[in-house]
């Protein structure tokens, strides 16, 4: 008991700190989302899909390279003729990642279980100098 009268702080300190190392999994970030390199290894590897959930004219001002287009408010409609094969990599993104954590929830409920979020969207691949093509 002394010990910790005598050490409070250095225990509330320790305490304070594993907190917030643990509140990212604790509040579920990141669930389902990958970095722009992982979304690039996956791509050469595995033949990942890459579709950018953006409105078209956002897609047209600048895409991942060889992205397909299926706006957000159209994925249930049109996910299936642009992305035949559901067993291949899903790699959803837009500007900068929300709309494609959205996104994933739909791609999975439309059968594609391997559907993940690129972590940023496009913001966090141009920061990667990966390319990009304008349509």
């Amino acid at each position: 008991m002394k010990f910790i009268l005598d050490n409070w702080m250095l225990i509330l300190i320790a305490l304070s700190s594993g907190g917030m190392l643990a509140w990212p999994l604790l509040r579920g970030a990141n669930a389902g989302s990958l970095t722009a390199q992982g979304a690039v290894q996956l791509i050469n590897r595995e033949r990942a899909v890459v579709v950018d959930v953006r409105e078209p004219e956002e897609y047209a001002a600048g895409h991942v390279t060889g992205a397909k287009n299926v706006p957000l408010n159209q994925l249930d409609e049109k996910l299936a003729a642009a992305v035949k094969n559901k067993s291949v990599p899903l790699l959803l993104i837009c500007a900068t990642g929300a709309r494609a954590q959205r996104a994933v929830a739909t791609a999975k409920k439309l059968g594609y279980e391997q559907a993940q979020a690129v972590a940023g969207g496009l913001k966090s691949w141009k920061e990667a100098n990966l390319p990009i093509e304008k349509a």
